[in-house]
């Protein structure tokens, strides 16, 4: 484990929102700017995504602080649960644009190919219809991205419409409340939904 990956017991720790067989997530604060600096860092990673300077990853992390703040719910770090190991970031963001809250994930690459992603995205979803008043979820994925696409489609997302955002055309895929209780595809993936922590951060919307 690498030491931008390790733990490192002097730093501030928010108490995790979500458990999974495999995977611990929590929100992710400032004090994670190296990890999130890092993380966008492979030009295998950002392929799709932006890289960071640290100014602009302590910009996305106040952001991210601010709507789990004010929303209760916002981006969290994931970690293997066996070892405390950062392996990517995955949530629900709230994109004002839109006036819409996205399911997002973004995983190093030695982490692929295990079902991380779709483990901790599955696990967000279900959290934030329990907890948030909204009728759908979207995910933004660009239309080579078919990994991503893959996970979207695994949880059970339909593509909706064609947009450009940040500079690249999307494809908008959605969930909607309805069709998430429908879908529940437990079967196709041995790890099972996340569950929630009684002491997580932020509040509940009613």
């Amino acid at each position: 484990m690498g030491p931008n990956n390790s733990p490192s017991p002097a730093r501030r720790r928010e108490p995790a929102v979500i458990e999974t067989e495999r995977l611990t997530l929590r929100p992710l604060t400032r004090d994670d700017v190296d990890l999130l600096v890092t993380l966008h860092a492979d030009p295998e990673v950002t392929r799709f995504v932006p890289t960071f300077t640290r100014a602009q990853a302590n910009e996305r992390l106040t952001e991210i602080e601010r709507q789990w703040a004010e929303r209760g719910h916002g981006l969290c770090a994931v970690e293997l649960k066996d070892t405390g190991e950062f392996i990517g970031r995955c949530g629900l963001n709230y994109w004002e644009v839109f006036d819409e809250v996205e399911a997002g994930w973004t995983f190093r690459r030695s982490s692929w190919g295990h079902g991380y992603a779709t483990e901790a995205a599955r696990a967000c979803v279900e959290w934030g219809f329990q907890r948030l008043d909204v009728p759908y979820f979207t995910s933004m994925i660009d239309p080579a991205n078919t990994a991503s696409a893959r996970v979207a489609q695994r949880l059970g997302f339909t593509p909706q419409r064609e947009d450009h955002f940040l500079g690249h055309d999307v494809t908008v895929y959605a969930l909607h409340r309805r069709a998430h209780a429908a879908h529940r595809p437990g079967d196709e993936n041995p790890h099972r939904p996340g569950q929630e922590n009684p002491h997580r951060p932020g509040r509940e919307r009613e």
